[in-house]
């Protein structure tokens, strides 16, 4: 009488897997048409799967099954994300010593003994929910042709121009000592010091004053930071040049720059009491282009600049400007050529050009200059404000941004292509493409170098006679190939002069390299599987594939990256569309937390209720949107898989004696009652069919779960139970039961394949 699911459905999945279920369904249908889901890789820094990794998995499952019932030769090709940094700081908590008692390539080793363990529970985990696949060939970015073909992509960037090494700001993890993708910050509420700085003109520009400010000794800009630790970075001071700034005369303070809109709320702040000053003279922003100001601790001139980024929503409208900390800095610092400055290395400590600081770790750093400030009567006033700030999204701790030399891919050079393949993609909900779009539109060069060991390593080789990077495509396509045969750990295991071939030069006659040190950003590696895996495995014939679907993050993760890329080598997007789903969360719509005690485990709920039943809350589900799942929750669905499985018990039951081509009643002998519940069977299967077409499995359970309950149990199958039982054996009235009973269950078990195929 129970479903007994704990034993049952893992001796299912047995019989698949001997009988070769999946294999022989895409053999089947190999002459039909194609429907290619691409897996986006899961991530191998656990062998555990959480309960949305559950439910992505199990929505692909869906989509695959029901594209194979269509007829459709639907391939599925599982995958796996490898490299990264918390893969390598998962492994170094193990070494005694850590990275410095080991060389990268005995680390690199460590870590893909570590990946590889993992996926084996990943698998198994996967395995388990039921979702069928190419388990003996999924693709793992540190397979070495798969690494190679990446290498691929970036020697044809190289090529069109799109990659270049710079100096920028970038975010910075000074606990993780690496840089960061966009998609890897996340933002959270970080409370910071808030303080006002005067920075005073000096005497040379005082006669580019106004003429009322003649013959005032002191007079400053005042500039509100956030980050005090930036100050030693400072090299000058942006103003908007349509913005009204003041000249204010303070008994204590000489004579305040600042922006007239901004004057009451600055002053108030500063503790001055506005109706003690006077305003000696109001100049346009524009106007005070050029002056020049000491910097308020180091020996050494701010310039007044103009900036359009410089806003009157907080501050002062003077922007403390230090182009080696933030990306706009940075644009107006190369605008007015006054050079980039960063004091601060990769584990966030002050190096020496920080003058008296140096030493000092970044964060430490801020008591000791507002103290010195203070000692210097630069302080107007000093508070804390509590924002949104940028984070880590592995150590959780705060980022910062530091200039220095990385790799970058040039979004500049192809975003105009990238912005019309966005519109000739379908995306699911529509309101992803406004969201993509933005963010293509907005974002700026993406930096793909890593300070790490484990991953795909940059394939640059630098001249020992001029420095110059050796960016050739030939050059990295036979990298490529070395990698191909010997896998990436090559490029620290060979010299240089191996991985360039015997005797080679370059145009300048230079003999000798240095290879790059850093490797790829991770976000690369996915972001390329189109490449590595969609063109180069035959079964899966090509780029564009027909679905990408992932957690709605991914529109500034895997979804942009793989955009990027295939439209930086190909001129076209990787995919025909785009489906997205929100995060699971409780039943009261809040976080999972461990803290809170609200986490669901899938391999809990599949000991207690099995995997169908997980697999029916993914389908009761408006996925679109946050996905709260529950106890509570769990018990309902977990009673509507008893009714939906004792509806087919019923029907089973009363089919033991029936033989199908024997015992047929033909439709035109049919009771009117009989035709009416198969035409309702019809109407089901088309609406099923459309829900399913658009991916709203929410719309048939409630349609699957209604006809069994309502049209089949509470009305066909109680008034035809006379006819079933007390009919002869052979009568026609019991055998035209028997024919619709023998329908509706082939019908019922298509449509319980996608969701519940055990």
């Amino acid at each position: 009488m129970k479903a007994n699911s704990a034993v049952r459905e893992v001796e299912i999945q047995k019989n698949w897997d001997a009988d070769k279920i999946y294999e022989q369904s895409l053999e089947k249908r190999k002459d039909g048409p194609k429907f290619i889901l691409h897996d986006g890789p899961p991530y191998l820094s656990s062998s555990k799967i959480h309960i949305g990794t559950a439910l992505n998995k199990i929505l692909k499952d869906i989509v695959t099954r029901y594209k194979s019932l269509r007829g459709y030769y639907a391939p599925y090709v599982p995958g796996y994300d490898s490299h990264g940094l918390p893969i390598e700081n998962a492994v170094l908590k193990d070494v005694k010593g850590g990275r410095s008692s080991m060389t990268p390539v005995e680390l690199r080793r460590k870590c893909k003994e570590f990946a590889l363990n993992n996926l084996k529970g990943q698998e198994a985990n996967f395995r388990r929910l039921g979702v069928w696949g190419d388990w003996e060939h999924p693709y793992i970015t540190l397979d070495s042709k798969f690494e190679a073909s990446q290498v691929r992509v970036f020697a044809k960037m190289a090529a069109a121009g799109y990659l270049y090494k710079g100096l920028k700001p970038i975010t910075w993890c000074p606990n993780c000592e690496t840089a960061l993708a966009e998609a890897e910050v996340e933002y959270a509420d970080h409370s910071s010091d808030s303080i006002y700085v005067k920075f005073t003109v000096k005497e040379e520009s005082l006669p580019k004053l106004p003429q009322a400010v003649a013959g005032e000794p002191f007079v400053s800009f005042v500039i509100w930071t956030t980050t005090p630790w930036t100050l030693p970075a400072n090299l000058g001071v942006a103003l908007n040049p349509e913005f009204n700034y003041v000249f204010v005369k303070t008994a204590a303070h000489g004579v305040l720059v600042l922006a007239e809109s901004l004057k009451s709320e600055t002053l108030k702040a500063c503790g001055i009491d506005e109706t003690e000053t006077s305003v000696l003279a109001t100049e346009l922003g524009a106007k005070l282009e050029y002056i020049l100001c000491a910097h308020p601790f180091i020996d050494r001139s701010s310039l007044v600049m103009l900036g359009d980024h410089v806003t009157a929503d907080a501050g002062t409208g003077c922007v403390h400007t230090a182009p080696g900390h933030g990306p706009e800095d940075f644009m107006l610092g190369n605008k007015y050529k006054i050079g980039v400055l960063s004091p601060v290395d990769g584990r966030g400590l002050f190096t020496s050009e920080a003058g008296q600081f140096a030493g000092l770790r970044y964060e430490k750093a801020n008591n000791p200059i507002l103290e010195h400030l203070k000692e210097l009567g630069k302080l107007l006033a000093h508070g804390k404000v509590s924002h949104s700030y940028p984070h880590c999204w592995r150590c959780k701790k705060p980022l910062i941004f530091r200039a220095t030399e990385q790799w970058f891919a040039s979004v500049d050079g192809f975003r105009k292509q990238a912005l019309a393949a966005i519109d000739t993609v379908e995306w699911l909900p529509a309101s992803g493409k406004n969201r993509i779009f933005s963010m293509v539109e907005k974002r700026a060069d993406w930096c793909i170098s890593r300070q790490r060991s484990w991953g795909v390593p940059i394939p640059v080789f630098y001249s020992r006679k001029t420095g110059k990077p050796l960016l050739r495509e030939d050059v990295i396509n036979r990298v490529a190939d070395v990698f191909e045969k010997e896998g990436s750990d090559a490029w620290w295991e060979r010299d240089a002069s191996y991985l360039l071939g015997a005797g080679f030069t370059d145009e300048e006659g230079c003999t000798e390299f240095d290879k790059e040190t850093d490797i790829m950003d991770v976000w690369f590696d996915s972001g390329t599987t189109h490449a590595g895996v969609v063109d180069a495995r035959p079964e899966l014939r090509g780029t564009p594939c027909d679905l990408y679907l992932e957690g709605s993050d991914q529109h500034r993760g895997w979804f942009q990256s793989s955009l990027l890329t295939s439209v930086a080598v190909h001129n076209r997007a990787p995919y025909k569309t785009v489906l997205t789903h929100g995060f699971v969360v409780d039943e009261n719509g809040r976080k999972m937390s461990k803290s809170i005690g609200n986490v669901v485990e899938p391999d809990e709920v599949i000991k207690q209720y099995g995997a169908d039943v997980l697999r029916l809350w993914v389908a009761s589900v408006n996925y679109t949107d946050d996905v709260p799942i529950g106890k509570n929750m769990l018990v309902q669905l977990a009673e509507v898989y008893r009714k939906l499985r004792n509806t087919a018990r019923y029907m089973l039951g009363n089919l033991y004696d029936f033989e199908p081509a024997n015992n047929t009643v033909s439709y035109d002998q049919l009771s009117g009652l009989d035709k009416f519940i198969l035409h309702r069977l019809q109407d089901l299967i088309v609406k099923v069919k459309d829900d399913f077409d658009r991916y709203e499995f929410f719309k048939y359970y409630q349609l699957l779960q209604n006809f069994c309950v309502v049209d089949l149990s509470s009305f066909y199958f109680d008034i035809v139970k006379d006819r079933l039982y007390t009919g002869a054996k052979d009568s026609q009235s019991r055998r035209a039961v028997q024919t619709v009973l023998n329908e509706l269950l082939q019908v019922l078990v298509r449509l319980l394949v996608p969701v519940t195929p055990h």
